[in-house]
């Protein structure tokens, strides 16, 4: 008789050599301190992703290793959070429960994995106080967990099919790849790679994986031809003719699955082709009993509790057992635990497809009773999933929206939302609701409120306005708690992405409709209402207090105490980036008294705000210390909860970075961007942050295709974020200016200044950077220009620097904050257009140009703006040597050089003459030259920008003629270029 599966590994020596080096790497990752290796094991299924890891496991063993292996299984849309940690942690108890003891002892959020407390439950009200979304507490719990068992014994976690893995489970994942170890932990996890569709989220974050350094990939190839024959011959070992190993080898194509199957049939050759068929031929020597166990086992997917299979199965507890003692000795099951499992998954789908509908729907049905009956039997992700697919579309309501709050409750806000979502369409039934109780504007609260804390607002908004438009609205002027409830929401969530309408009218319209008298939505309405409201309009800081007050007192007398936190920051942060001198001190002290308030109250996202808030307060006073300290602390608060993409975490992150990027600490800009380059997120939130990275990468002249091609993606989220619009093209007029293209640099501007002007204003203050920045790029393309483009260069420069006059003027006139920033940009943008108009042969006071660039140094300096400081430096240093002052050039370019060296930034010295140091000099006075008058005709026509053709045709002299007179005449002053002649002869007085 054929054995039906090797006991000898056949053809994976080189890969299992591979895997096994990460246990190696573990230690020593653990006694030097660096990062731990993970192994991504990848491959078809049943091309022996299993059998590798059993071989694995097995070499870890021998070496006195702990393998803890935990399974994602498949609940469709039915997520379940963390559940191969689950399964882990329920190994651990099993075998040391006193370790798990001591673990939890010290970080609790470790019994929310613990596989009795993942069950249904009876819910208890929780009125104001939402549960947490603390992801971050159970990501330690597990890493302390893990760093605890390997103390003991060095620990090989396995985490098998990634395919069907939550998003949670994927981020866990992501922080355990990038927390180093200080006892020996290795991990490899595996996935179907052809189960990785386009859209398959684990598609993209295997990519994002896959560039941290730490992280290996190990695809599994099939069986080569002699490696499958090799198969055929221990499987079967009396041997097969001829023709039936060469028809196993054909239909199996490597698949080591497949090979065991047919081998194992014992009939191949009178298989039919589809797969199914194939894998379904192993039913038929089963009982009819044992069979049946299968078809009730495979409706639960890969693996089913004995207790649950038990309960839906309606056998007898003797014909139970029988049946799954048979499908386990027929390899159809595998026991394990209190689980039994399909010995491969393809074989459970097989079974399950052969199922008839009706089949289908009357076995999903007994398994959502079992689960609503009997507490403790399963989670609400699996009810949900089982009443679904029975058609008990009540049952699946009320299953998905606990499923979603218990997802919310460990962290999983994108599992949330999916629960949330079949919850709210599933509401489309008026009936349904009324029926059940079930307030449609509060599920749909709570899915904007997930999908925000996803990172994903502009989907969160989008779901609200489709709500809010097939909502009824009730008689004028009654109150409306449903319209209320989802417009206030929806007017918060507007605030954070870019719009065209307007939040304030908006939200008091919320505020209108909302209840009166002692309600606690009114009391959110309110509060939330005074957040916008002095957030759009800071002058109507007076009337946002008025109303933040009536809500604390709302959300004290209701004892609301995290809705309670919000507001005193609310109230607290009302005027603290306005106010200036002592008066914001004490703002700043109260703010922190606030953020205090908060963290004691458990208010997580109002602890959040008030960081955030204290963060921005000391960037727009250039008090880069502080900023970064408070920006850092809100990153650290959310490395614990883990939502990177939050609102208020990734603007800390956001502006974090260009801290970075302005003090200088380049290193540490490229960091925080691949710090969120193995996560998976949202479009916006990552295209807030990338810019940054590139513009380092310019600043130090390297990865110019990625820098080309990173920002040409970027470009069509103009118009959904004006953050990313304008940092974006920030970077690439600056790369366009390294390269002296003004045409490059213009055209970005124009189309920027189109996007922001319509989803801001025209008026907007960055306007006033990017013009200063185009202008650096016109003065690095003029050389090289036409007299024509001369001239059409200069009246643009008129014109930019008339738009950066005015939208100053606009913020002073409106009283917005123009901080040490705002008026560096706006000195450099003065300086800039004077440099224009010097080099198109249009100087003005010589004075007025050198302290243009002296003003606009000085704020760079006051700032503290390196990469600035390095530009105008290398600037002025070239002015300077062009007006005759080669000391003070000397001495500014000395300065610029030294900055671009500790940045590695050799673009930013794009303006002097020659990036290589000069060598000291003696001064040097101004040497008498002489010229003709054809000479002196000449060079007047060279300073107004006319090429050599264009002067031989004006003086009637040919091109070759007026080239040597050229010559000449640079050699006579010592000008290095044209520029530079124009500029001695100016300075000289040479041109009459």
């Amino acid at each position: 008789m054929a054995a039906h599966s090797s006991l000898t590994m056949v053809g994976r020596d080189d890969e299992l050599a591979e895997a096994s080096a990460v246990l190696d790497a573990a230690v020593s990752a653990a006694e030097t301190g660096t990062t731990h290796r993970v192994v991504l094991l990848s491959g078809d299924a049943g091309v022996g992703k299993t059998r590798l890891l059993r071989a694995l496991r097995d070499h870890a063993l021998e070496r006195d290793w702990q393998v803890l292996a935990g399974h994602c299984l498949d609940f469709g849309e039915s997520a379940l959070p963390y559940l191969p940690f689950s399964e882990v942690l329920g190994r651990i108890a099993a075998a040391r429960p006193e370790l798990v003891d001591a673990v939890a002892a010290l970080h609790p959020a470790l019994a929310r994995l613990q596989p009795g407390r993942r069950t249904r439950a009876a819910g208890e009200g929780e009125g104001d106080r939402v549960l947490a979304v603390d992801r971050g507490d159970t990501f330690e719990a597990v890493h302390a967990l893990l760093e605890t068992a390997a103390a003991e014994a060095p620990v090989l976690l396995v985490v098998e099919d990634l395919h069907w893995a939550d998003q949670s489970t994927r981020d866990m994942l992501g922080f355990l790849f990038t927390r180093p170890f200080t006892q020996p932990v290795a991990i490899v996890a595996s996935y179907r790679s052809d189960d990785l569709h386009r859209r398959h989220p684990l598609r993209r974050q295997v990519a994002e994986w896959s560039r941290l350094p730490q992280v290996a990939r190990l695809p599994l190839a099939p069986l080569t031809e002699p490696d499958v024959r090799a198969l055929v011959r221990e499987l079967a070992p009396t041997g097969l003719d001829a023709r039936d190993v060469a028809r196993i080898v054909e239909r199996a194509e490597g698949n080591a699955f497949f090979v065991e199957e047919l081998v194992a049939s014992g009939h191949c050759r009178d298989l039919p082709d589809d797969l199914a068929d194939l894998l379904l031929v192993r039913l038929d020597g089963l009982s009819d009993a044992a069979r049946h166990v299968v078809r009730v086992a495979s409706v639960a997917g890969r693996r089913v509790t004995h207790d649950l299979l038990a309960a839906t199965a309606d056998l007898t507890a003797d014909q139970l057992d029988d049946g799954v003692r048979q499908a386990v000795e027929m390899n159809v099951l595998e026991a394990g635990g209190l689980h039994y499992s399909f010995r491969h998954a393809l074989l459970g789908e097989a079974v399950y497809d052969d199922l008839l509908p009706g089949e289908r729907v009357r076995l999903h049905a007994r398994y959502a009773a079992a689960l609503a009956d009997v507490s403790g039997l399963g989670t609400a992700a699996e009810l949900a999933l089982h009443a679904r697919r029975a058609n008990d579309l009540d049952q699946a309501l009320v299953a998905s929206i606990e499923a979603g709050d218990e997802a919310m409750a460990v962290g999983g806000p994108d599992e949330a939302a999916g629960h949330f979502q079949q919850a709210l369409e599933l509401l489309e039934d008026a009936a349904r609701g009324d029926r059940l109780g079930v307030d449609r504007s509060k599920v749909a609260v709570k899915v904007a409120d997930a999908l925000t804390s996803g990172g994903d607002a502009l989907r969160a908004s989008q779901l609200l306005a489709a709500q809010l438009a097939e909502v009824a609205r009730g008689p004028e002027g009654s109150p409306d708690p449903a319209r209320a409830r989802m417009l206030s929401k929806y007017a918060d969530i507007l605030m954070i992405i870019e719009t065209s309408l307007d939040p304030v009218a908006l939200s008091e319209e919320a505020v209108a409709l909302s209840p009166e008298g002692e309600s606690m939505l009114r009391a959110r309405v309110l509060a939330t209402h005074a957040r916008i409201l002095v957030s759009c309009y800071p002058e109507r800081a007076d009337e946002a207090e008025a109303l933040a007050t009536e809500a604390l007192a709302l959300a004290e007398k209701l004892a609301m105490p995290v809705l309670t936190a919000d507001i005193v920051t609310t109230v607290s942060g009302l005027r603290v980036r306005i106010a200036e001198g002592g008066e914001q001190d004490q703002l700043r002290e109260a703010l922190v008294a606030a953020v205090e308030h908060a963290a004691s109250s458990d208010a997580f996202d109002a602890e959040l705000r008030g960081r955030w808030l204290l963060g921005r307060s000391y960037q727009d006073s250039g008090d880069w210390d502080l900023a970064v300290r408070w920006f850092e602390s809100a990153l650290e608060r959310a490395d614990r909860p883990g939502l990177i993409w939050a609102p208020y975490v990734i603007d800390s992150r956001w502006q974090l970075t260009w801290i970075r990027y302005i003090v200088g600490d380049w290193d540490d800009v490229l960091a925080l961007v691949a710090a969120v380059d193995g996560q998976p997120g949202p479009a916006i939130p990552r295209g807030l942050i990338v810019p940054a990275r590139y513009a380092v990468l310019t600043g130090r002249d390297t990865g110019a295709a990625e820098v080309r091609d990173g920002l040409a993606r970027l470009r069509r989220l103009w118009r959904d974020e004006g953050g990313v619009a304008v940092y974006a093209a920030g970077v690439e007029i600056e790369a366009a200016a390294v390269r002296g293209d003004a045409a490059a640099a213009l055209a970005v501007y124009d189309e920027v200044v189109d996007v922001l002007s319509v989803i801001w204003r025209e008026s907007f203050g960055a306007r006033t950077r990017l013009a200063a920045a185009v202008l650096g790029a016109v003065a690095r393309g003029e050389p090289s220009a036409s007299a024509a483009e001369r001239r059409a260069l200069l009246a643009r420069a008129d014109g930019l620097r008339a738009v950066g006059d005015a939208v100053v003027a606009w913020h002073r006139e409106h009283g917005s904050p123009w901080g040490p920033e705002g008026q560096m940009w706006e000195a450099r943008l003065h300086a800039e257009h004077l440099r224009v108009r010097w080099l198109a042969g249009d100087p003005g006071p010589r004075e007025e140009l050198l302290d243009a660039w002296s003003t606009a140094l000085a704020t760079a300096l006051k700032l503290g703006h390196l990469p600035e400081e390095a530009r105008i430096r290398a600037a002025l240093a070239e002015i300077l040597r062009l007006v005759g002052e080669p000391a003070r050039a000397r001495e500014e370019a000395d300065a610029a050089r030294a900055i671009a060296d500790r940045l590695g930034a050799p673009a930013l010295l794009g303006d002097l003459a020659d990036a290589a140091p000069a060598p000291a000099a003696a001064p040097e006075t101004p040497r008498a030259v002489t010229l003709t008058a054809r000479e002196l005709e000449i060079l007047a026509l060279v300073a107004e920008g006319r090429s050599n053709g264009e002067i031989g045709k004006q003086l009637f002299i040919s091109t070759k003629t007026v080239s040597v007179h050229v010559s000449n005449i640079l050699g006579k002053l010592g000008a290095a270029g044209r520029t530079e002649a124009a500029a001695i002869a100016r300075r000289d007085g040479l041109l009459g």
